[in-house]
C-alpha cells in the first residue's frame, strides 16, 4: 500500500485509542507528584531522584489501569471500521465520562483517607459508604463536602475533555466506510495493538499476573504507597473479596498445619480463679479509638485519668494489642475470638459472622441476659446483622433515643448513652427484687465520641482530640463510681477495651509496633485481687481468657488463648492493610508486608515469621470453610 492509504489507516482509529492509552498513562503518572505535594510534610527529606523513582516503579500499574480503561474504546473504534454508525460514538461518550468520574473519585479519596489509614485506596470506603452513607461521612463538615464534589465534578470534566480530545470523540460514526483491503490490514494492527493492551494489562507473560506489590521499591513505605494507583488497588481490592482460599498461600498444607498447632493449643487449664463468685455480671466497655499513650500508667499523657485511677485497683494487662485498625474488625475479634484479616472485613459477610464462635451465645448458655448499646447507627457496616448474630437479645441504638439527644454526628453522646444503661439497670434490678429472681447480666457499651469529628459537650482541654478522650474517660469513670454504690457492685465485672488506636498520637506509621498497642483493664467487686499482667496477648484472647475464669468451655474459640494461663502460647496478633505483625515478646517481634515480601518492622526472625505466615494461611483457610 501506498504511504496515503497507510495513514488513511491510522487515522481511521488506532492511532486515537493509542493516544488515548498514552494520555490515562500521563494522568496516572502526574497523580503521584500531586499526591506527594499534598503530603509534602511525609516526603521533605526524599530527594528528586526519589520522586523520580516513584513515578518509575508505579509505571507498570499505570500502564495496566490505562489499559482497562482503553480496551473498551478499542473494541468500539475497531467495530467502527468496519461498520460506522452515530450511536459507537455514544458509546464512546459515556464510556469516557464513567472513567473520567472513576479516576477522579479514587484519586480524590486516596488523598484525602491516606491521613487517616496510612494505606493506598482499597475496597474499605465503598463498605463504609454502602452500609451507612450519613456514617461514612460523619467525620466530615458541610463545607468540606460541598467543596468536594465540586473539585470532583471540575475535575471528572477536565479528565473527560482531555480523553475525548484524545480520541477524537467527534469524528467518530462519520468516516465512510473503507475498503476491503484497508479493513482488513487496520484489523490486523488493531488486533495487534489489542495483544500488547492485554500483555501490559496482565503485567506481562510470567505465572503471576500485575499487582500493586509490583510497584513496591523502598523501605520507606510512604514511597511505596505513593508509587500505587489509587484505582487499580480498589479493583484488585474488590476483586480479591471471596476467594479465600487462594490468598495468603506461603507453605504446603502439612507445614502450616503443623506451625498453626503449635500456636493455637489450648494449656492444661490450671489457672487461679479472679473472681469471688462463678456468674458476676459483666459490663464490656468498648472504647472508640483509646490507646495506650493515654494512660500515664503505661507511659502516656495521663488524658485518660479515669483509666488510671481504675488501673490502681484492678487487672491490667500491660502489654495488650489491638487486631486491626478499624472497629468492625475490632468488634469480631472481642466478641468472636476471632483475628482480624489484613485484606478484609468479616462484618461484610452475614453469613460467615453466624458460623464464628460467639463470647454472646457462650454466656447465654449458661443463663447470661444479653443487650448491646451504641449511640450510633447500628447499621453501619453491617453491625446490626451481627450482633443479632452474636445472640443479643436486645440493640440499644441512635433510633431508640429521642431527636434531641442525637447531638453529634455519630448520633447520641457517649454521656447518654452510659445514662441509658444505668436507668436500664436500674428498672431491672427493681424487677429482679420484685421477682426474688436475680440473672447474671452481660452489658456491652461501644463508645463513639473519641471519633471524628470530636463534638463532644465537653470543654475541658483545648486539644480537640484530647478533649473528646477526656469527654469519654470522665463519662466512664463516673458509670463506674455509680456501679460502685449500688447493691450489685460486689457481683460486678468490669472489662474495658478500645476497639482500636485511633486519631492519638497522630502521624503513627501502620508499620509501628505502636499503632496497636491499647489497654485491656478489668475492674469491679467481683475481682479476688489488683495487679498489672505482662503476658503479651491481643482482642482475639479476651473471650478464651474470660470464659476459662468463669469455668466454661471455650475449645470452639481456635484461635482465642487464655492469656492467664501459663502453659498456654503467648503472643499478640495483629492484621495490617495487606500485612500482619506479630509480638512474642520484647524482642521477638515483626511486621510483614505481603506487598513487598519484607519485614518491614522489627527483628528478622525465621521461627516468627514462619508461624505468622501460617497463622494467617489457616485463618483463610477457616474464614474459606465458614
Amino acid at each position: 500500500m501506498k504511504a496515503r492509504q497507510w495513514a488513511f489507516i491510522f487515522e481511521s482509529g488506532i492511532s486515537k485509542v493509542f493516544l488515548l492509552w498514552i494520555y490515562w498513562i500521563f494522568i496516572f503518572l502526574l497523580q503521584k507528584p500531586l499526591f506527594m505535594l499534598y503530603y509534602k510534610g511525609l516526603y521533605a527529606e526524599q530527594g528528586v531522584g526519589e520522586w523520580l523513582r516513584v513515578c518509575w516503579h508505579g509505571l507498570p500499574l499505570d500502564v495496566s489501569m490505562a489499559g482497562y480503561l482503553t480496551a473498551l474504546p478499542l473494541v468500539v473504534v475497531l467495530i467502527h471500521l468496519w461498520r460506522p454508525a452515530k450511536w459507537l460514538r455514544i458509546c464512546c461518550q459515556v464510556w469516557l465520562g464513567i472513567s473520567s468520574l472513576l479516576v477522579a473519585l479514587t484519586f480524590l479519596l486516596n488523598v484525602v483517607l491516606y491521613e487517616y489509614w496510612n494505606f493506598p485506596l482499597d475496597a474499605t470506603p465503598l463498605f463504609y459508604f454502602f452500609t451507612s452513607p450519613k456514617d461514612a461521612f460523619a467525620s466530615a463538615t458541610p463545607f468540606l463536602l460541598i467543596m468536594g464534589v465540586v473539585l470532583l465534578v471540575l475535575l471528572s470534566l477536565l479528565l473527560y475533555f482531555g480523553a475525548s480530545r484524545a480520541l477524537s470523540i467527534r469524528e467518530l460514526g462519520w468516516r465512510k466506510r473503507m475498503m476491503l483491503g484497508q479493513q482488513l490490514a487496520a484489523t490486523i494492527l488493531f488486533l495487534f495493538f489489542g495483544v500488547l493492551m492485554f500483555v501490559a494489562i496482565r503485567g506481562g507473560l510470567k505465572v503471576s499476573s500485575m499487582n500493586t506489590g509490583k510497584v513496591y521499591f523502598s523501605h520507606h513505605q510512604s514511597l511505596n504507597h505513593a508509587a500505587v494507583n489509587p484505582m487499580f488497588s480498589l479493583l484488585e481490592s474488590l476483586s480479591h473479596q471471596n476467594d479465600f482460599d487462594k490468598q495468603y498461600r506461603f507453605m504446603d498444607e502439612k507445614e502450616a498445619t503443623l506451625l498453626f498447632r503449635q500456636m493455637t493449643r489450648h494449656g492444661n487449664g490450671c489457672v487461679d480463679s479472679l473472681f469471688t463468685l462463678s456468674r458476676p455480671d459483666i459490663y464490656l466497655v468498648i472504647l472508640e479509638s483509646f490507646s495506650s499513650k493515654l494512660m500515664k500508667t503505661l507511659g502516656g499523657n495521663g488524658v485518660a485519668a479515669s483509666l488510671d485511677k481504675l488501673a490502681d485497683e484492678g487487672l491490667l494487662f500491660t502489654n495488650f494489642y489491638a487486631n486491626s485498625f478499624r472497629t468492625d474488625r475490632g468488634l469480631v475479634s472481642i466478641l468472636c475470638g476471632y483475628p482480624a484479616q489484613p485484606t478484609m472485613s468479616l462484618m461484610k459477610y452475614p453469613h460467615k459472622t453466624s458460623s464464628l464462635p460467639s463470647l454472646a451465645k457462650s454466656l447465654k448458655k449458661e443463663g447470661y441476659e444479653l443487650a448491646y448499646y451504641y449511640g450510633g447507627d447500628a447499621d453501619f457496616t453491617n453491625m446490626r446483622s451481627f450482633l443479632l448474630n452474636q445472640g443479643f437479645e436486645r440493640l440499644i441504638s441512635d433510633v431508640d433515643f429521642p431527636m434531641k439527644d442525637r447531638l453529634s454526628k455519630w448520633g447520641v453522646p457517649d454521656h447518654l448513652v452510659f445514662e441509658r444503661m444505668k436507668s436500664d439497670l436500674a428498672e431491672e434490678w427493681s424487677a429482679e427484687i420484685s421477682k426474688k429472681e436475680i440473672t447474671p447480666c452481660f452489658r456491652v457499651l461501644q463508645t463513639s465520641s473519641s471519633h471524628e469529628p470530636f463534638d463532644v459537650p465537653y470543654h475541658k482541654l483545648p486539644d480537640e482530640r484530647l478533649n473528646a478522650f477526656a469527654y469519654t474517660d470522665t463519662y466512664l469513670g463516673r458509670f463506674i463510681e455509680w456501679l460502685r454504690h449500688t447493691d450489685r457492685w460486689e457481683h460486678s465485672l468490669v472489662i474495658i477495651v478500645p476497639d482500636h488506636l485511633g486519631c492519638y498520637p497522630q502521624g503513627i506509621s501502620n508499620f509501628d509496633f505502636s499503632r496497636y498497642q491499647i489497654p485491656l483493664l478489668m475492674v469491679g467487686g467481683a475481682l479476688k485481687c489488683h495487679k498489672h499482667i505482662d503476658v503479651f496477648g491481643s482482642q482475639q484472647d479476651i473471650a478464651a481468657t474470660l470464659l476459662s475464669q468463669l469455668g466454661i468451655d471455650h475449645h470452639e474459640f481456635l484461635f482465642s488463648k487464655d492469656m492467664l494461663d501459663q502453659s498456654a502460647p503467648h503472643f499478640a496478633f495483629f492484621a495490617v492493610p495487606d500485612a500482619f505483625g506479630i509480638v512474642k515478646d520484647g524482642k521477638e517481634r515483626l511486621i510483614y508486608d505481603n506487598k513487598s515480601g519484607k519485614v518491614v518492622a522489627g527483628d528478622m526472625s525465621d521461627s516468627l515469621l514462619m508461624s505468622g505466615k501460617a497463622y494467617l494461611q489457616k485463618l483463610y483457610d477457616d474464614i474459606d470453610k465458614r
